[in-house]
């Protein structure tokens, strides 16, 4: 495991006794997709996502201090209310990582509350929310123990212990763009966490929808932590690594310059290579469904015959988020009634936005 100095810390003043934190975090959808990574939790490749509004995690974290120090931490997990033991090995896995970084966890123990706005095992990046919820939480607890902490030291680390626990979730923490792994392009882009993308966004981007369809709530057959793993040794991962380093270069100009054709080109092309890859594994995978596909070919067809600037994208599942302007908004969410709801199960979706990251409340 690489060794990160600048996030160690030591206890500086006294440990308060007993309290709670609250915050949110949201899901993000990478424009630019990550797909392999070396330990420990560093990507193969840099990623573009934007940062989501309404599908967050809200997490409280009540913390008391033990008597006494052990050699396990001690921590209960909750979820929408009832315990979830199938969690808990996850959150015992990230404190592991992250006890170097925050030195006081095994003085207290704790209760963690957790619940999301949006179904569970819906495929959208629980992990990605849920995680970045509680390091926003345990990092307040930090700025209590070490009060010197800057906000934009405390919001790099934020990242960095998000990024321990899920990758994708470090770039939950800002919005409504971050950048996730070190690309010569993108000015201070790191593997060890997230950025927020450091120029102006055109004003096209502003409050762009992300609806997102509900195709498949299933588990995946193949976890993400399985396919990553699996671009290892991949007859294409160098090819595909370069093409995702070309990409984010182009990205990047079109974030600036507001070119939606542009935009549409690349993120569609990004969702299906990420599949792609999927499919030329060994083993192999499918994680698209039928009417993941139909949906694709509808998108399409809508966009020839109205000169539409809705496109798709793809997480590793078989949900469709459908990205277009807010100006669009009432004519897509029409469409989406009239021609897509019947791809859906049980006709869900749900509307969202790019949004701002993690707050703490």
């Amino acid at each position: 495991m690489i060794d990160y100095p600048e996030f160690t810390s030591s206890i500086i003043s006294e440990l308060p006794d007993k309290g709670i934190i609250r915050c949110t975090s949201p899901s993000n959808i990478a424009l630019v997709k990550y797909w392999g990574k070396r330990p420990v939790q560093l990507p193969e490749n840099a990623s573009i996502s934007f940062t989501l509004e309404a599908c967050k995690t809200s997490t409280s974290l009540s913390y008391k201090k033990r008597d006494k120090i052990s050699d396990d931490f001690d921590f209960e997990l909750l979820f929408e209310g009832s315990p979830k033991p199938d969690f808990k090995p996850k959150i015992q896995n990230f404190f592991t990582r992250i006890e170097k970084y925050l030195p006081f966890l095994k003085q207290y123990t704790f209760t963690i509350e957790t619940s999301n706005t949006f179904p569970h095992s819906s495929g959208i990046a629980s992990s990605a929310s849920g995680m970045s919820a509680l390091a926003c939480c345990l990092m307040q607890l930090e700025k209590k123990i070490n009060p010197n902490i800057s906000d934009s030291d405390s919001m790099q680390k934020t990242s960095f212990l998000s990024r321990l626990g899920s990758g994708s979730a470090c770039r939950s923490i800002e919005g409504p763009v971050t950048v996730w792994g070190e690309h010569e392009a993108i000015k201070a882009s790191s593997d060890a966490y997230a950025i927020k993308f450091p120029h102006v966004i055109h004003q096209n981007f502003e409050d762009y929808q992300d609806t997102i369809l509900l195709i498949d709530k299933g588990e995946k057959q193949v976890s993400s932590t399985v396919g990553h793993d699996l671009m290892h040794g991949h007859p294409f991962a160098a090819k595909r690594f370069e093409q995702a380093a070309g990409n984010i270069i182009k990205l990047k100009e079109i974030l600036i310059s507001g070119d939606i054709d542009a935009f549409i080109e690349v993120v569609e092309s990004e969702a299906l290579t990420l599949h792609a890859m999927m499919m030329t594994s060994l083993p192999y995978f499918i994680l698209m469904k039928p009417n993941t596909l139909s949906v694709i070919n509808k998108v399409w067809q809508y966009r020839s015959e109205t000169g539409s600037k809705l496109c798709f994208t793809l997480d590793a599942g078989a949900n469709v988020h459908l990205l277009y302007p807010n100006s669009e908004k009432n004519k897509v969410l029409e469409f989406i009634t009239n021609e897509l709801v019947a791809y859906c199960q049980n006709g869900q979706y749900i509307c969202d936005k790019i949004g701002l990251g993690a707050k703490i409340l």
